[in-house]
Order: structure tokens, then C-alpha cells, then sequence
């Protein structure tokens, strides 16, 4: 399963480089990693102008990502318009790997649009009781606030999930990931 890290949560200095390891960079010229990097663009679910998005995409690219993370993306039917265009403008510009993030379910058109989905975005407490309808092997979990001692059930269970990408952290996305080290467990 690969990892992905989301802006609130960073890999210990210690995770060891591979292809398997996203990290989701909040703004571009911040520090690089030797990790695969994706550019955040929060799409506000579906309400940012498609201007101010193509022009993340254009600064995104210009910094040198190998793609891109939407996050707050819309999960229904009327957002799928302008998510398309998105993802069709990354292609050009050489930004390939996209993962739509609505951390729910989204309508199956999205299905078409080649990239990859999270459908879960949020606490353990949530997980936990989640029914995952809606969702298709290989699909993206992040899963924050797990308690420490719980992380590799929590990885357990998303792979028993069908996760084909994601996070189990200890961070959580309302508090810095800097104040006191939260989030650096490292798989």
C-alpha cells in the first residue's frame, strides 16, 4: 500500500526513500523532501474559481512537483465538470499523478477520470464505524487522530479495507504537525 502523507502529517527523518512514499506539500518553494511530492490544491469543495485553481496548478508545476493533491474536492455530479478540466490541464502541463481528495464516496464519474480517489478522510473514532459503502479497492484512507498505541491495528484494518493508498496518524489536521513532534511515525 502506498503512503501518503497530507500536509499536517510528516515521515520521521528516519522513513527510508522509496516509490511507495507521497508527501503532500501545502505551498509551493517549502522545503523539498527526497520523497515523491504531490502539490496541495484546495478546491473548497467545488467553490474556488477554476482561474485561481488553474493558476495553483500552473505554480504547482512551475516548482516541479510530480503531481498534484485536490483536496476538498466535490464528491457529486456538478462538481465533475470542473475537476475535469483540472486534471486535464495537470496532464498538459506534465503533472500526471493526481489523487482527488472529497474524503467521502463520489459519484461514479469520477471513476472515469483516471485518478486516484480518497474516499475516507478523517478520525479514528470515524473509521472505525465506517461502512465504506461507495468505495473500491484500492481507493486512498487517511485516517487521523489514531492513539498511538493504536496505529498498526489501524493500518490493519485499512488494509482489510481494500486501501490502496493512505495514512493512519497519530496527527491530527487541527493542530500543527510541528508542536511536539505529532505525525512522525514513520510506517
Amino acid at each position: 500500500m502506498k503512503t501518503l502523507f497530507p500536509p499536517y502529517a510528516h515521515p520521521s527523518p528516519e522513513l527510508a526513500l522509496d516509490a511507495e512514499t507521497w508527501i503532500v506539500r501545502d505551498l509551493p518553494g517549502e522545503r523539498r523532501t527526497l520523497h515523491q511530492s504531490l502539490g496541495r490544491i484546495d478546491l473548497d469543495w467545488g467553490s474556488r474559481s477554476l482561474a485561481d485553481v488553474l493558476a495553483d496548478v500552473d505554480a504547482w508545476r512551475a516548482d516541479g512537483v510530480e503531481g498534484l493533491f485536490l483536496d476538498r474536492a466535490p464528491a457529486g455530479s456538478g462538481g465533475v465538470g470542473p475537476v475535469a478540466l483540472t486534471v486535464r490541464l495537470a496532464a498538459r502541463r506534465g503533472l500526471h499523478r493526481v489523487v482527488l481528495n472529497p474524503g467521502v464516496p463520489t459519484h461514479p464519474l469520477y471513476r472515469d477520470l483516471g485518478v486516484r480517489i480518497c474516499t475516507f478522510e478523517g478520525p479514528w473514532s470515524a473509521y472505525q464505524s465506517w461502512d465504506g459503502d461507495g468505495v473500491r479497492p484500492g481507493d486512498g484512507h487517511i485516517v487521523h487522530g489514531v492513539p498511538p498505541a493504536l496505529l498498526t491495528a489501524a493500518r490493519r484494518l485499512m488494509g482489510r479495507r481494500g486501501a490502496g493508498f493512505g495514512l493512519a496518524t497519530d496527527a491530527s489536521p487541527y493542530v500543527s504537525a510541528y508542536v511536539g513532534g505529532a505525525g512522525t511515525e514513520g510506517n
